[in-house]
């Protein structure tokens, strides 16, 4: 009994107790707080004036983060209904967010099981990040994004494909345009490739720049080629992302906004 109030209280689904909401505001804030903390860190004044604050932080974060991977786990064979308890923690452990959930706290586990030089710990303590991808748990509009990129794949990789096609074609024609004028610049297609990116993304950092007239033709030629080819992915996911809410509103006022099923 106890394990299935626990379960409905990680359940984003079936989930319906009053303390839903609580839990979930709780890691959501809890989460956007260590990420202020790492930026804050970042600031040596600032890490050294309340060093002790982030040390207690990190440590009430931790415990929180890691009682919630055990319950999971725990839970694991309600969540997955069908499974033996042996199989359905290892699915969840093995599952994308199961991971997620181990490497947020991993880092600060691992110095006291495998000695590890000060400098790999400190990049360890990056993987600290990862606890942003825990939100996708807790706000719908993340889901909402995953799925519409999984709907949207094959689309973006067609105009990936055509965006990688017109920046070889581009940083080629650009080599063999500017490479005499610009020796230096214009060593090799590769640096030519990163004007290409810069021109395409409309970026333009202005470091490196066509100075032949040609050049300069071909130049505004790609750039404005790149306005409408770069854009293509953002149209798509728009699009569908826009369907997508619809789908999710319309489904939200079919549901019973009690118990959360599906009015028949």
């Amino acid at each position: 009994m106890i394990k299935q109030k626990v379960a409905l209280l990680f359940d984003d689904e079936r989930g319906n107790l009053k303390g839903d909401k609580l839990l979930e505001h709780f890691i959501s804030w809890l989460i956007i707080v260590n990420m202020f903390a790492i930026v804050l860190e970042s600031y040596k004044d600032i890490q050294e004036a309340y060093s002790n604050f982030f040390n207690l932080l990190e440590l009430f974060s931790i415990t929180i983060f890691s009682l919630e991977y055990i319950l999971r786990i725990w839970i694991a064979d309600v969540s997955y209904q069908g499974l033996s308890k042996g199989k359905a923690r290892l699915k969840y452990m093995t599952s994308f967010m199961g991971i997620v959930d181990l490497v947020a706290i991993l880092p600060f586990f691992l110095p006291y099981f495998i000695k590890v030089d000060l400098r790999i710990l400190r990049t360890l303590r990056l993987f600290r990040l990862l606890r942003l991808l825990k939100l996708k748990r807790y706000f719908k509009s993340l889901s909402v994004i995953k799925n519409v990129i999984l709907k949207t794949k094959n689309e973006i990789i067609v105009t990936i494909f055509l965006v990688f096609i017109l920046l070889i074609l581009a940083s080629t024609l650009m080599y063999n345009v500017e490479k005499h004028a610009q020796p230096d610049a214009f060593e090799n297609i590769g640096q030519a490739m990163w004007w290409a990116v810069a021109t395409l993304t409309t970026v333009g950092y202005g470091d490196i720049y066509p100075i032949t007239g040609m050049g300069k033709i071909l130049s505004a030629f790609i750039a404005l080629l790149g306005i409408g080819i770069v854009a293509l992915p953002t149209g798509i996911i728009s699009s569908a992302y826009i369907e997508e809410v619809r789908k999710l509103k319309t489904k939200e006022q079919q549901c019973c906004p009690h118990c959360g099923k599906e009015i028949q």
